[in-house]
């Protein structure tokens, strides 16, 4: 994936996220994460990445045409993808914020079939999406959904689920990675970073860089809270009353 940031307007604040200051990212393993702090652009750039691809900017494959509030960004427009000649057999961008508007979409198409179409709830699982938690909800799709040899990107998917579920999940990216999907994941978890045979790209200050998934921030700061939290909590509560003082 190439980024041509001369396509994007003068003056825009998607030149000044980290995101697009690589220029161009390799995605040479079977799962690829961004992470990052808040407002670095992994989300933005998964979503640009998306609508490259076809897909739908509030979640969905392709066959997803529904729109709440077009908020996406131009960064799309910027992308130049150099793709597989063996095309995906299935694609779909899970994104955590909008997910709710994907389960109400299935359930109106279901609804109000076209043309006598069959319903596409069932390839969601047997319960209805809404019927579930949140979190079940993430679960049931990549379970029933996701397939061996297609295109996923999940932007914070990790942001419904419980440790447990995460674990769960990870699993699940892993075990469809081995039978040839590819993965693009924009994720604050340090646990679905550890997945096997994956790539993270940090973003911060100058850009995108590889890094191992134990040299992260976020497995760090984790790693380091974990061991000594009564060290951690002493800095942090120490520095809230600081600065309200």
């Amino acid at each position: 994936m190439t980024i041509d940031r001369s396509a994007l307007p003068e003056g825009s604040y998607l030149r000044r996220l980290p995101a697009v200051q690589c220029g161009e990212l390799a995605f040479h393993r079977p799962v690829t994460f961004f992470i990052g702090e808040n407002g670095t652009g992994k989300s933005t750039l998964v979503e640009a990445l998306a609508l490259a691809l076809g897909l739908n900017p509030e979640g969905g494959s392709r066959n997803f045409h529904f729109s709440t509030r077009d908020s996406h960004s131009a960064l799309y427009r910027a992308l130049r993808l150099e793709k597989n000649p063996l095309l995906p057999r299935d694609s779909f961008f899970l994104r955590a914020e909008s997910f709710y508007n994907v389960a109400t979409n299935i359930e109106e198409l279901d609804n109000n079939p076209f043309d006598g179409s069959p319903p596409i709830g069932p390839a969601y699982g047997e319960r209805v999406l809404h019927e579930q938690s949140h979190g079940e909800s993430f679960l049931a799709l990549v379970r029933n959904r996701f397939r061996p040899g297609g295109l996923y990107l999940l932007d914070e998917p990790e942001a419904a689920l419980s440790p447990t579920g995460q674990m769960a999940l990870l699993a699940r990216i892993h075990a469809l990675a081995v039978q040839g999907a590819q993965f693009v994941i924009a994720t604050h978890s340090p646990l679905l970073i550890a997945c096997p045979d994956s790539e993270v790209y940090e973003f911060g200050v100058g850009g995108p860089r590889l890094t191992p998934f134990r040299q992260t921030a976020h497995y760090q700061v984790v790693l380091h809270f974990l061991n000594k939290p009564e060290e951690m909590l002493h800095v942090l509560l120490d520095g809230e009353q600081s600065e309200n003082s």
